[in-house]
């Protein structure tokens, strides 16, 4: 662990994670251009980094914030983070949090989460943030041994409908329910967003797509024109 348990907690208290990730075959899907996109989200005041892959979480060794890593294997089911291999090889990579999913859905290596996380921290010293999608999830992942519940796949597991913007029912829930700091992530879009997430009991707030990802960034606002231009018209 390149930061102390204690020094990552503080630091990411109350503050904002900001996720750096592209998607396979986009033009910023290069694990240079990530690792800058992270260091000028640094120097906007991010108090820790989110990072997909491998590549990605070695090209960032150079952040002076706690970084969450995770590896994203398959498109469906559990994929982020999926088996112990993944987790210990994102730990091998520089993570200071190793981020997987916290589901109670069955994990394609058949071990627990629990298993999991036991397993992980007998070979590297680091916290774990488990990615859930409902209550059940982070009661479950708390118990676990998770240190770190996020709300990540919240409207992707079946369990809670997919809300518009964060869902902020859910946020509220884990934090009365658990004893572990929520991360609140998912679909959160504007400041407004963030402040709300934390407003319902969230630890820290982790935002992406409406910070790192041009393409869905620049999709919003030329849905924005062309609305208004059929309205104009009709």
């Amino acid at each position: 662990m390149r930061i102390t348990a204690s020094d990552i907690h503080d630091r990411l208290a109350h503050g904002l994670i900001v996720s750096c990730q592209a998607y396979p075959g986009e033009p910023m899907r290069e694990p240079d251009t990530m690792a800058r996109i992270a260091r000028a989200a640094v120097v906007g005041g991010a108090a820790g980094i989110r990072l997909q892959g491998i590549s990605d979480i070695r090209a960032a060794a150079d952040l002076t914030v706690p970084v969450v890593g995770l590896w994203k294997d398959g498109a469906e089911g559990v994929f982020i983070t999926p088996t112990l291999d993944h987790a210990l090889a994102v730990a091998a990579a520089g993570a200071d949090v190793v981020a997987l999913d916290g589901t109670r859905r069955p994990r394609p290596d058949g071990r627990t989460l629990a298993e999991t996380i036991a397993a992980l921290r007998e070979v590297h010293d680091v916290l774990v943030m488990a990615d859930c999608g409902s209550l059940e999830d982070a009661v479950a992942a708390e118990a676990a041994g998770a240190d770190f519940l996020g709300t990540t796949l919240s409207g992707y597991t079946g369990e809670r409908p997919k809300t518009a913007g964060p869902d902020i029912e859910l946020i509220a829930q884990i934090a009365q329910q658990c004893t572990k700091p929520v991360v609140a992530e998912g679909r959160i879009h504007s400041p407004a967003d963030a402040a709300a997430a934390l407003s319902a009991g969230a630890f820290a707030v982790c935002v992406g797509t409406a910070i790192t990802h041009p393409t869905t960034i620049t999709s919003w606002f030329v849905d924005a024109l062309a609305a208004q231009t059929e309205e104009t018209v009709a």
